[in-house]
């Protein structure tokens, strides 16, 4: 009967929808403001959960082995990847989320002739079990 009523307890602290949305947005940030520091393969892998999917060219990557692979040498050497999320949501249990918005790749090449490319992206996120969100597509 014990474990009966401890299943059915609920936290004390209920989190809104609202301050959820605020963390993705938050991580979303993070998540750029890391592929500026440290470099883009650092941060995927970072925020990547341990089943993470990236679909590039045509060809899903699965799990962070492939997508630490995939950003060896992406960006190419003085290009600049940033990325804002303008949305983000969260499914009523919390646990999974996602966020959409701008990025733009900008590189130069060896005559000094600026390229920049802009699109939208999407991610989705798992809260793990320690609280984290990692993303599990992107």
């Amino acid at each position: 009967m014990l474990v009966v009523v401890n299943s059915c307890r609920t936290s004390s602290k209920q989190v809104s929808n609202e301050e959820l949305r605020s963390e993705l947005f938050v991580v979303e940030k993070e998540f750029c403001a890391m592929a500026q520091s440290a470099g883009v393969r650092q941060a995927f892998v970072h925020f990547a959960a341990d089943s993470a999917v990236i679909l590039r060219r045509s060809q899903l990557l699965k799990g962070k082995e492939a997508i630490g692979l995939q950003y060896e040498s992406f960006p190419p050497k003085g290009a600049k990847l940033i990325w804002s999320p303008d949305f983000a949501d969260v499914s009523s249990s919390g646990d999974l989320g996602y966020t959409y918005g701008k990025y733009t790749l900008t590189s130069t090449d060896s005559v000094g002739h600026t390229t920049q490319n802009e699109g939208i992206f999407h991610t989705v996120w798992k809260r793990q079990s320690d609280g984290q969100w990692r993303f599990v597509w992107d």
